[in-house]
């Protein structure tokens, strides 16, 4: 039975996911971190966590459905490798690491890169990188996905700096983020997570993600190359003040 505590939240817990469905619809990524700028005020943190996961899910696959995007398996493959590496690291560290620490850093990282790159729209792409880097750079979202499910944010930077087309950076990142949140949910249901009040409130996110992701998915295919670049960085600013603000919410706490 669901616990009658969480109701006055249930406001709160729908316009989370609203918007994060729309953010991600648009972007292809960021669901987690825009949701948690919402949740952390008032969802508990294993119920935030599950949600995330499950959320992100159902925004992807809406999503790909909707727009129905070219699939790019070379471009793929070494991501998703090196997210396979990294996902089961992430949830081994985990309880070693002081993981809001850590987002506090990384928060900061991203709002000082993502500020020079929008006003220094001129700095030329990352060339000649090779698979190997792309499967560290999986290695290293899968790894964020295994400590708190952002799994999509140093992907979608990487491909940011490398200014690929939109169509390839949106497939690289929805499919990244399709398999290691998929893997993710598997982790959290081996180790208990995915108790019978979680369970419960599934199909309500089913229904506040749907149409958010496909109209965010609408919005994406009017906008051009620079356009995108611009919304995907904005983004990624926005994703790392929420990181430090929940971060810096958590460790004053």
């Amino acid at each position: 039975m669901t616990d009658p505590s969480l109701f006055p939240d249930l406001i709160l817990f729908i316009a989370g996911a609203v918007v994060a469905a729309f953010v991600q619809g648009l972007s292809g990524f960021a669901f987690g971190l825009t949701a948690m700028s919402f949740w952390v005020w008032g969802i508990s943190p294993q119920f935030a966590a599950v949600m995330v996961v499950f959320g992100s899910i159902v925004g992807q696959v809406t999503a790909l459905l909707s727009i129905r995007q070219p699939f790019f398996p070379k471009a793929i493959l070494p991501y998703l490798a090196g997210g396979l590496a990294g996902i089961p690291l992430g949830v081994f560290v985990l309880p070693l690491l002081n993981a809001e620490i850590f987002k506090l850093g990384f928060g900061v990282f991203l709002v000082f890169w993502c500020v020079a790159m929008l006003l220094s729209p001129r700095i030329p792409p990352v060339k000649n990188t090779g698979v190997l880097s792309d499967m560290l750079i999986g290695a290293v979202g899968g790894f964020m996905g295994g400590i708190g499910g952002f799994t999509g944010v140093v992907p979608t930077l990487w491909c940011t700096l490398r200014k690929l087309e939109n169509n390839i950076q949106r497939t690289i990142v929805q499919n990244f983020n399709l398999s290691a949140l998929s893997i993710t949910l598997i982790v959290y249901a081996t180790r208990g997570m995915l108790t019978r009040q979680i369970l419960s409130f599934m199909p309500l996110v089913v229904v506040a993600v749907l149409l958010p992701s496909i109209l965010g998915a609408r919005i994406y295919l009017s906008l051009n190359q620079r356009a995108f670049r611009r919304v995907v960085l904005i983004l990624l600013c926005l994703s790392g003040l929420a990181m430090i603000l929940a971060a810096a919410l958590k460790l004053m706490a």
